[in-house]
């Protein structure tokens, strides 16, 4: 197999692993994945705005922005490509207008983000593959499908013991027997 056939079929059975592990269906990672890779594109093509500090976390369908942005006009724009995108279902927008991240702050960001991913991983009761994580300026942002209120409360409770986090703010839903309300 050569070698950048090898990588893309062991990336895709990374997806497949991932998938299980999260119990998500590969349909929704595979929609996922493609819905953030159009977003990326789109953004990518508009030269008119600066979004080199916007992260783009998918779950599901719904769309998680944080970050920054420096001005409302980019801000505006930044939604009107998010709502471009196909797969799409729900946009969650906590970009802030604000200067860039720091490089010390964006080391920090990186550090809290391993810290609570390492957690979530060792923690037997909380299904870490049904969250995802962002940090943007020490606020650790939880997106993702908890099996219970109280795996939610453990995984919330995590991020709020790691050194340095400010805030925690949930877009967690909870799904029991096929429901899904939001938890904050």
């Amino acid at each position: 197999m050569t070698h950048p056939l090898r990588r893309a079929v062991l990336i895709v059975l990374a997806v497949a692993l991932s998938a299980c592990a999260s119990s998500r269906s590969l349909d929704e990672s595979f929609a996922d994945i493609g819905a953030d890779a159009q977003l990326k594109s789109v953004l990518f093509a508009d030269r008119s705005h600066d979004y080199s500090d916007v992260d783009i976390t998918m779950f599901e369908g719904r769309l998680m922005l944080t970050g920054t942005v420096w001005t409302q006009e980019s801000h505006d724009k930044l939604l009107a490509n998010a709502n471009k995108a196909s797969g799409v279902e729900e946009i969650i927008d906590e970009v802030l207008i604000a200067d860039k991240t720091s490089f010390g702050q964006g080391f920090e960001d990186a550090r809290i983000d391993q810290t609570l991913r390492a957690r979530l991983i060792g923690d037997k009761n909380v299904t870490s593959g049904r969250y995802k994580i962002a940090v943007s300026k020490a606020v650790v942002y939880l997106i993702g499908a908890a099996r219970t209120e109280a795996e939610l409360e453990q995984a919330i409770d995590h991020a709020r013991a790691v050194a340095g986090v400010e805030k925690v703010v949930s877009h967690v839903v909870l799904r029991e027997a096929g429901d899904a309300q939001t938890l904050r």
